[in-house]
């Protein structure tokens, strides 16, 4: 007769659940050992709870099917939260598998035990406690949001092998209906621009099949996918340019944009916001309206609405605001914006793009070349900040050819254990590049830290004077320093090529006060 943790693994497969990334303890042995007796199951082992979770989240966002993270009992279950967190509002299906003593324990501060049910808050759809052979039923389960099995087991429990097949994986669909957005576009005279935010691959078709139809300025953020296939429509500097120009309506698409712009709509509650996205947050806490469901579904389903053009001429200002970034671009080659220019050539060579935090997302998006698209740029920006991105993106690219992640050095300090769950992924052309300023330096360009004293700014930012040759050879990977835009030259390799972008602070210091000083010309 199988016991509890056997029909809790059984009711997994059942539910589509293919991939486990595996914590091992002497609490989890039995499932561990279960889940080895099934032909279906596919395995990660990693030691470390906090990254196994990013690496998971980062195969569900590969595989858009569930991933489950096992772990043992006690603080090995809290580790998971970050990475729960980013899943809620990313829309994942992430399973959390915790292994738990038993019940009785809870309470007493015995070693191992904490308040494991219910950990997670309202950051999983449901909380299941499994404490029977009768296992538990997924079927109610959206698939739309984590979810938590949380089983008590006793160290020495009975093995018994897995005896069913994997199955179909099923997530539950939105109802929705397009009225809102068809008065929206009634409204197109007074002046409407599509704000982009992170697209599904599945769904950039048809979204940039709709905006060369409607033919209106387009705000992209660079995880849309459609960054540089947008031409003439992409508008640079939103929150400065539309300063000139300011919308009545913003059409977003997408999940929530990362830029400055979106935030500037919360102050300003003239400008109506529509959201069509998969996640259902509309990212305002002003009144808005959300259309939740399968971009591409929603779209389809509004039929044609013909072109609706640029009434406010954004698309001119944008034309002249785009040649004085350049030119001061040009001006500035070694300077953080500038070499982020640089890279973004080379860059476009990849297979796949992960932006790993705020500062090379947002340079990315405002100082990236325009004019050959990468097909696959992803990033964690439902919540998370630095955590678990360098883990994300390994799970997320685990086998492809040529995939590039960029990140901040504060994030790469972040996660530094992450580059063990490259053993055994013999893909070649992997390319990390690591962005050092020194710490944290885009908190220095906010108008409060510029006013503080240089000892608090250095706090502030996380000043560090760290490198990460020696990182780099831990892991076995190979290393290139550049710190200019003339030894930027890169080329990926067999094994995983770690560059380490040193800009000129001089250089950036003056590029971001001659940036401050651009006037839009009309």
């Amino acid at each position: 007769m199988k016991n509890a943790g056997t029909a809790l693994i059984e009711a997994c497969l059942q539910a589509g659940v293919r991939e486990y990334v595996v914590c091992a303890g002497a609490r989890n042995l039995s499932l561990v050992e279960t889940l080895i007796t099934s032909d279906d199951a596919v395995i990660w082992s990693h030691f470390e709870e906090r990254s196994a979770g990013f690496y998971a989240l980062g195969r569900s966002m590969d595989s858009r099917e569930p991933c489950a993270v096992v772990t043992t009992s006690g603080t090995a279950v809290a580790e998971l939260l970050p990475a729960v967190v980013e899943a809620y509002y990313q829309g994942r299906p992430l399973v959390l598998i915790t292994a738990d003593r038993p019940s009785e324990y809870r309470g007493t501060g015995a070693p191992q035990s904490i308040e494991q049910v219910g950990i997670f808050s309202s950051y999983v759809e449901e909380c299941i406690e499994v404490d029977s052979e009768e296992g538990v039923d997924l079927g109610k389960w959206s698939g739309r949001a984590p979810i938590h099995l949380n089983i008590c087991l006793e160290e020495d429990e009975v093995i018994h092998p897995v005896n069913t097949a994997l199955g179909d994986f099923k997530r539950k669909k939105d109802n929705f209906e397009v009225n809102s957005l068809v008065h929206f576009f009634e409204k197109f005279w007074s002046g409407l621009v599509v704000c982009l935010g992170g697209i599904e691959p599945e769904d950039r078709e048809e979204v940039f099949g709709f905006l060369k139809e409607i033919k209106v300025p387009v705000i992209a953020d660079p995880t849309s996918g459609l960054r540089e296939l947008l031409g003439p429509l992409l508008v640079p500097s939103p929150e400065y340019l539309l300063a000139h120009a300011k919308p009545s309506l913003v059409l977003r698409i997408g999940d929530v944009p990362v830029g400055r712009f979106w935030r500037d709509l919360e102050q300003d509650k003239e400008i109506e916001v529509l959201s069509i996205t998969r996640t259902g947050f509309s990212g305002l806490a002003r009144e808005s309206t959300v259309i939740q469901g399968d971009v591409a579904r929603v779209l389809s389903g509004l039929g044609e609405v013909g072109e609706l053009g640029d009434a406010l001429d954004v698309l001119r200002l944008s034309r002249r605001r785009w040649g004085q970034i350049d030119q001061l671009l040009e001006g500035y080659p070694d300077s953080e914006p500038g070499m982020i220019r640089t890279l973004s050539v080379y860059a476009s060579v990849a297979e796949s793009l992960y932006l790993g935090n705020s500062l090379p997302i947002r340079e990315w998006s405002e100082f990236a070349q325009r004019d050959y698209p990468i097909e696959h740029v992803r990033a964690n920006r439902g919540a998370n900040g630095i955590d678990g991105q360098l883990s994300t993106w390994i799970g997320l690219t685990h086998g492809l050819e040529d995939a590039w992640c960029v990140l901040g050095d504060l994030t790469a300090l972040y996660d530094m254990s992450a580059p063990i769950l490259l053993d055994g992924c013999d893909a070649s052309g992997r390319v990390i590049v690591i962005i050092n300023n020194g710490g944290g330096r885009i908190f220095e360009r906010l108008p409060r830290v510029k006013k503080m004293s240089e000892p608090t700014q250095e706090i502030v930012s996380n000043a560090h004077q760290f490198h990460f040759q020696k990182w780099a050879e831990m892991w076995g990977m190979d290393y290139k320093l550049a710190s200019s835009v003339d030894e930027i030259e890169i080329e990926g390799g067999e094994k995983p090529l770690v560059v380490e972008l040193v800009p000129s602070k001089s250089q950036t210091e003056a590029f971001w006060e001659a940036y401050a000083q651009l006037r839009i010309i009309d």
